[in-house]
C-alpha cells in the first residue's frame, strides 16, 4: 500500500443492484450466470432483474446461490445493439433497459448494470436520472490495467461525447479523481491530461487552457495534477487518472483491447509452434496464467457513467459470465462507498472553482 492510498473501507452492508438482463449479445442466461458468480462470492448483494418474467424466473431458479436474492421485474421489450438512441428515447418505456434505470431513479436500487447499447443506455440514463447540477457533459470512465500498485488507472471520457472543451475536461478531472478515490481507494489521485506531448506548448488551444484550469483547481479538488501525459503513459505508474475527450478516449480504449487480443493470439501461436515450445509452455504455465489474468479484459469490464444523479455501469455487450460478474463487483464497490452522493457533493463544491480561479488570476 503506497502513501497515496488509504485503507479506509465502508462497513459491509446489503446493496441492491438493478440488472438489465436482456441487453447483452449472449442472452439473459449469461447475465444470470454472472449474477450467480457474484452472489456466491458476496453475501451482501441483492438484485432486481429486469426482463421477461417467466424466462428469467426459470433461469434464476436453476442457480442455488440466487435463491431468495433476486426480484424479477417483468419487461417484455428489448433494446437491441442496432437501435438508435433517438428511437429508444421515444419508444423504450417497456424495455428492460428503461425498467432497470428507473429502479435506480426510484431509489429501489443503488446502481444499474447493463450489457446493452451504449448510446441508448447513456441517452435513457440522462433523461431518467438527469445530470448532476454543475455537470455539462457526463463521461464514461473505465479502469485500465497499469503498473500502479492497485493494478489499474482510471481513464475518461471513453465515448459519452466526442467533444470536450476546457471546462468539460476540468469536470472530467474532478469526477475521475472522485472515482479513483472511491473505486481505487486513493486519497489523493494523480491526474494527467492526455496530449500529443508532455511539453506545455504542445496541443490545441483548448488543451492548453484545460491544462492551466486543472492545475489551478488541483488543490481545491484534492488531487495532484501531473500535467500533460502521452499515450504511452496510460498504463504507467506516473498517473492514476487520465483525462481526455470521448473521441480520443474511445479510440485508445479500442486500440488497447485489440492489442491485448493480439498479444494473447501471438502467445498461443508461439507456444503451439513445436513440441519444444509446447513443453516450454507447460514449464511456464504458472507465469502464463498470471500474464493472462493481468491482460484479461474481463477483469476490467465495466464503464461507469459519471455526472448523473445515479450510478450506471456499462458492461461489454459480448461479456461472458466472468465479465458480468466483474461489472457487478465494480457496481457493488461503488454503491458501498456511497459514490453517487460523494460525486454530487464534489461537483457541487467545485462548481464555482473555475470562476474563482479566473477571478484570482485577474486580481
Amino acid at each position: 500500500m503506497t502513501a497515496t492510498q488509504t485503507t479506509e473501507r465502508t462497513d459491509a452492508r446489503t446493496v441492491t443492484l438493478s440488472i438489465d438482463a436482456m441487453g447483452g449479445d449472449r442472452g439473459p442466461s449469461v447475465v444470470v450466470d454472472g449474477l450467480a458468480l457474484s452472489a456466491q462470492k458476496n453475501p451482501d448483494i441483492r438484485f432486481i432483474v429486469h426482463g421477461p418474467k417467466a424466462e428469467l424466473e426459470q433461469l434464476i431458479a436453476r442457480k442455488r446461490d440466487l435463491n431468495g436474492r433476486c426480484e424479477v421485474r417483468d419487461a417484455a421489450g428489448v433494446v437491441s445493439m442496432e437501435d438508435k438512441p433517438s428511437q429508444v428515447m421515444r419508444h423504450g418505456k417497456g424495455t428492460s433497459m428503461f425498467s432497470a434505470i428507473d429502479s435506480v431513479r426510484a431509489g429501489e436500487a443503488e446502481v444499474c448494470v447493463s450489457c446493452g447499447n451504449t448510446g441508448a443506455l447513456m441517452a435513457l440514463s440522462m433523461v431518467r436520472l438527469r445530470k448532476i447540477p454543475g455537470v455539462n457533459r457526463p463521461a464514461i470512465a473505465v479502469l485500465w490495467p497499469s503498473r500502479n500498485p492497485n493494478g489499474f488507472n482510471v481513464m475518461l471520457d471513453v465515448g459519452a461525447d466526442v467533444r470536450a472543451d476546457e471546462q468539460d475536461l476540468l469536470q472530467y478531472a474532478l469526477m475521475g479523481a472522485s472515482y479513483a478515490r472511491n473505486g481505487l481507494n486513493l486519497s489523493r489521485p494523480r491526474v494527467g491530461l492526455l496530449n500529443v506531448g508532455t511539453e506545455e506548448h504542445k496541443g490545441r488551444a483548448e488543451m492548453k487552457a484545460a491544462h492551466d484550469l486543472i492545475a489551478a483547481n488541483a488543490e481545491a479538488g484534492t488531487f495532484d495534477f501531473v500535467g500533460f501525459v502521452e499515450g504511452g503513459d496510460i498504463p504507467s505508474d506516473k498517473v492514476d487518472v487520465i483525462v481526455t475527450d470521448g473521441f480520443t478516449g474511445n479510440i485508445a480504449l479500442k486500440t488497447g483491447e485489440g492489442t491485448a487480443s493480439l498479444i494473447r493470439s501471438f502467445l498461443k501461436e508461439a507456444f503451439s509452434y513445436s513440441i519444444l515450445s509446447k513443453i516450454a509452455a507447460l514449464l511456464a504455465l504458472t507465469s502464463l496464467k498470471r500474464l493472462q489474468k493481468r491482460i484479461d479484459p474481463r477483469r476490467v469490464n465495466g464503464g461507469v457513467f459519471l455526472g448523473l444523479n445515479g450510478t450506471v455501469v456499462k458492461s461489454h455487450g459480448s461479456a461472458d459470465s466472468t465479465g458480468v460478474s466483474a461489472a457487478v463487483k465494480l457496481a457493488f464497490q461503488l454503491a458501498q462507498s456511497g459514490f453517487t452522493s460523494k460525486l454530487a457533493a464534489r461537483v457541487a463544491s467545485a462548481a464555482s472553482l473555475p470562476q474563482d480561479a479566473l477571478n484570482s488570476g485577474d486580481n
